[in-house]
């Protein structure tokens, strides 16, 4: 994905980054072109392990506001879940990490959106299980300071209460949007106002945890059986290796992470998601609070995916695309009136 925020480095660019970094040069293989902020290569460090590199924008380049500090976001994710590796919630290991860069280790498996076209309903349903069941996982990891929001200080969206801290993120965006001239299609004073109607809704949460808010197909390895039918060594249903790019995690209501999840297939109260989420010790009570919130958390992302074509530079069919989901989500919660 072409995109302005990404900062490319040459191969001896990248080697005298990581050299004076870390110590030890790397060879680069290849540039992994399917992120769409940050710039990611396949190395081969000096002592002989593979890594992936990733580079934050350029000081210069422009980013909305929540982005701000979201490399140190990522590098805090991956020390908050090394020791949870090992019970079951795969992730690569962070190597090393920078001001404006990190490497991590590199995973088995394929991206699930690059197999998903040929996998079995039965394959499907046995990893959107476990994925629900990593998910729930993931959401027992809590602040230290107990604040909601986004956890780098340059950021400064965080609060001691969820309600206050999403106001706060869909404020900044609402700014961003100002700047950029994003065509959002409803006036900003609609969006606060939709916030504030959802105000006892967001006060059901009280409690902040990891919320990854990326979790599409994309960032989720997986490992599955052989195009030809045969079985797989780790059994013919496959398994999660691995979930990736956490630089846009917040501290928040669980509930948010059915949004990206949503990409993937079914989030319902009967979907396999959800039965694996909660087989994990995962709570989620459909109750009506918590569908009014999901709906302010996919109007969110819509915000997200609008305003951010500005400073990307994405052109016009994307465009055109990101404002039409992001009108849905502004019917769907005004539906809620």
């Amino acid at each position: 994905m072409q995109s302005l925020s990404k900062r490319r480095l040459s191969a001896a660019g990248l080697d005298d980054l990581m050299r004076e970094a870390t110590g030890v040069g790397c060879r680069l293989e290849a540039e992994l072109t399917d992120g769409w902020f940050n710039t990611a290569y396949r190395v081969r460090f000096e002592d002989g392990r593979a890594a992936v590199v990733k580079l934050a924008p350029p000081a210069d380049a422009p980013v909305l506001r929540y982005e701000r500090g979201i490399m140190a976001t990522e590098a805090m994710v991956y020390r908050r879940l090394a020791p949870l590796a090992g019970k079951g919630v795969p992730t690569p290991e962070l190597l090393y990490a920078g001001d404006d860069f990190l490497a991590v280790s590199v995973l088995d498996g394929t991206p699930w959106d690059k197999v998903a076209g040929r996998l079995p309903p039965a394959t499907g349903a046995v990893l959107r299980r476990e994925l629900g069941a990593i998910t729930a996982r993931l959401h027992t990891l809590s602040p230290g300071d107990g604040r909601f929001g986004y956890p780098a200080p340059e950021a400064a969206l965080s609060a001691p209460d969820w309600r206050t801290a999403f106001t706060a993120m869909v404020d900044a965006l609402l700014d961003d949007a100002e700047r950029w001239r994003s065509e959002l299609g409803v006036a900003p004073a609609a969006v606060r106002a939709l916030v504030a109607e959802g105000a006892a809704a967001l006060d059901e949460v009280t409690e902040p945890r990891l919320i990854h808010f990326d979790l599409w197909p994309g960032n989720v390895f997986v490992s599955v059986p052989e195009p030809d039918g045969a079985a797989a060594a780790d059994g013919p249903g496959g398994r999660v290796t691995g979930i990736i790019d956490h630089e846009r995690a917040f501290w928040g209501d669980p509930a948010a992470e059915l949004v990206s999840l949503e990409f993937g297939g079914d989030t319902g109260p009967d979907s396999d998601l959800v039965a694996g989420y909660l087989q994990a010790g995962g709570r989620l009570d459909f109750t009506p609070g918590l569908r009014h919130r999901l709906a302010l958390y996919s109007l969110y992302l819509g915000l997200i995916l609008v305003v951010e074509c500005g400073p990307r530079g994405y052109d016009a069919d994307r465009r055109a695309e990101c404002r039409g989901f992001l009108d849905e989500r502004v019917a769907a919660v005004r539906a809620l009136g």
